[in-house]
């Protein structure tokens, strides 16, 4: 199934009005970047998870191929560049994303092939995955998912998008209950609100999926105060008002905590 932008979640939540007659599948409102919400810090993040870690010859090698790999990943989509607009040096546009997406499969699976078992390979089935998650290909992406999850440092900087990742794909393939598991992996093995909070609002929508709504409203409801101010927190508003309307019962936020201290003016 095609992805669609995910920043449309962002930028339209009156489409979550719709969840009053059902609970529309994820997969069905996100886009081809679903798997690319870091965007440009994926690449940076990449190179230095793999420049820390490199040791001898053939790994500082095969880091120095995987950076070249990664090239591909700048190039932008413009469908109306001409050939005169691309600077010396420089390689034109992408005509559309599919045609990138094609290019970073072969980059990446090229490079992969030429360097198998270093830890640059293994960093590199990330990225490879999320291509094949953009273009329906579930099957494909979950293997090196876990490849990566399984040989990554335990400290790389991207390690939440491989557990959102994973989530993803199991969730295309509609093994929700393995899904629900990988979302809840997120949330609890990273240290910021923001993907804590992420991980929280994808175990909602898997449960309204499952037609479970009360438990997903009830996740839903404690989203702001375990990650306060975020993207997540506002989306999650956004499903209890279209739930609301539909006449489920929404618990309400936990009131905030405040010190006796505080509270007495010490």
């Amino acid at each position: 199934m095609a992805y669609k932008d995910q920043q449309k979640e962002l930028k339209a939540p009156d489409e979550f009005q719709k969840l009053g007659q059902e609970a529309l599948p994820f997969l069905e409102k996100h886009g081809r970047q679903v798997v690319m919400g870091i965007g440009a810090v994926l690449v940076v993040g990449l190179v230095i998870a793999i420049g820390s870690s490199m040791s001898g010859r053939g790994e500082a090698d095969a880091g120095k191929e995987f950076g070249a790999a990664l090239k591909v990943l700048e190039r932008p989509v413009n469908a109306n560049a001409t050939p005169d607009a691309t600077k010396p040096g420089e390689d034109p546009p992408f005509k559309t994303e599919q045609e990138k997406d094609d290019a970073i499969a072969k980059s990446l699976g090229d490079f992969r092939a030429k360097r198998p078992g270093t830890k640059a390979a293994v960093s590199a089935a990330l990225p490879l995955a999320q291509v094949y998650l953009r273009q329906g290909k579930a099957d494909q992406a979950l293997p090196l998912i876990d490849e990566y999850l399984a040989k990554a440092d335990v400290n790389d900087p991207i390690r939440p998008a491989a557990h959102e990742a994973r989530g993803y794909a199991l969730e295309a393939q509609k093994k929700y209950d393995d899904a629900l598991k990988a979302f809840d992996q997120l949330a609890a093995e990273n240290k910021t609100d923001f993907m804590k909070g992420m991980g929280l609002y994808h175990r909602g929508r898997i449960l309204l999926m499952k037609g479970d709504t009360a438990a997903a409203a009830k996740t839903f409801s404690e989203i702001e105060g375990a990650a306060p101010n975020t993207a997540a927190a506002r989306l999650a508003k956004d499903r209890i008002t279209a739930l609301v309307a539909a006449g489920v019962d929404v618990p309400k936020p936990a009131p905030m905590l405040i010190p006796a201290a505080i509270d007495a003016g010490k």
